[in-house]
């Protein structure tokens, strides 16, 4: 029988998420919820936590009982809590988390044109914010398609009609309210054509830096493990994870490439390491997993203490 170390009875315990939430909540005080009102942003990460708690509950994502998941996605959100003011960045979040939630609906089934059309619908409204989050859309369909498998001709065409449902609307809104003049409208799109390369790196905060270095560690951790024990987990459970390697690693690429744009793909990066980083924290038991895990923890609690610091003395 496997021995039971810290990680696993933290991983198991029925009382962690509470806990972690009421922490994250704390942090959310720290970093000046009431005095700064951000109200809305709040019930954002707090909407997006129970979604990450869904997606882990009605997949099973972990074999075992373990709400590891959604703390995970707790601790890094907090990591990232230099992100807390951006009411940009907390709809982002909600609508990202949605998304995948749908979009994971659609396993095995071609047929499945209500939940394609919502996933796609969701990513639409976030290019209305951060129009690059069109970049997204080729890797949702490579999930659909070599993951999930339920890319056909239907959910391929109900996820068109839900990425432009929204510039539908936009259209008869610029077109009414401009006198039909569309320049408003095209000159939404004109930032994708911006593409900085080479960038100077040395303009990158050093907050994005750490940040992007410990999700990194932390996401090739958890896909080095589920690599080698993945035999242990369901073939459905297995496509799954690949997916989240796939989107996760791309995230990290377009980060490198284009860091300008690294609130919108960090977050996409979070929710993807949460799942990955759970599985290895819950069902590894060795010694030195157990310091792995201490590791990853105290450096959270670090960095989270930093960002805090950095954020009050720049204020």
């Amino acid at each position: 029988m496997a021995v039971k170390r810290i990680q696993n009875r933290v991983a198991e315990s029925r009382l962690i998420l509470p806990v972690t939430a009421l922490l994250g909540g704390v942090l959310w005080l720290l970093c000046g919820l009431i005095q700064h009102g951000w109200w809305i942003q709040f019930v954002c990460y707090g909407l997006s936590t129970f979604i990450m708690m869904e997606l882990n509950r009605s997949h099973a994502l972990i074999r075992i009982y373990s709400r590891s998941v959604a703390v995970s996605f707790i601790v890094l959100t907090g990591v990232t809590c230099y992100l807390f003011p951006s009411l940009e960045a907390g709809i982002t979040m909600l609508c990202l988390t949605a998304s995948l939630l749908t979009l994971y609906k659609t396993f095995q089934d071609k047929a499945a044109v209500g939940w394609a059309f919502y996933t796609f619908l969701l990513l639409g409204l976030i290019t209305l914010m951060k129009v690059h989050a069109f970049w997204l859309v080729p890797v949702y369909w490579l999930v659909m398609a070599f993951c999930l498998g339920s890319l056909g001709w239907r959910t391929f065409l109900g996820s068109l009609l839900g990425l432009i449902l929204p510039y539908f609307y936009l259209a008869a809104i610029v077109f009414y309210r401009f006198k039909g003049d569309f320049k408003p409208f095209t000159d939404h799109f004109l930032p994708l054509t911006d593409f900085q390369f080479p960038y100077h790196y040395t303009q990158i905060p050093l907050q994005h830096i750490l940040t992007y270095a410990f999700l990194l560690i932390l996401s090739l951790t958890g896909i080095i493990h589920f690599l080698r024990t993945s035999y242990n987990d369901r073939l459905r459970i297995r496509l799954f994870y690949y997916s989240f390697m796939l989107i996760v690693l791309t995230m990290f690429v377009l980060i490198a490439l284009q860091p300008q744009h690294f609130e919108l793909f960090v977050q996409m990066a979070i929710i993807m390491t949460s799942p990955l980083i759970a599985h290895f924290i819950a069902l590894t038991h060795t010694r030195i997993t157990n310091i792995a895990f201490l590791v990853i923890v105290i450096t959270a609690v670090a960095l989270i203490g930093f960002h805090v610091w950095i954020s009050s003395f720049t204020s």
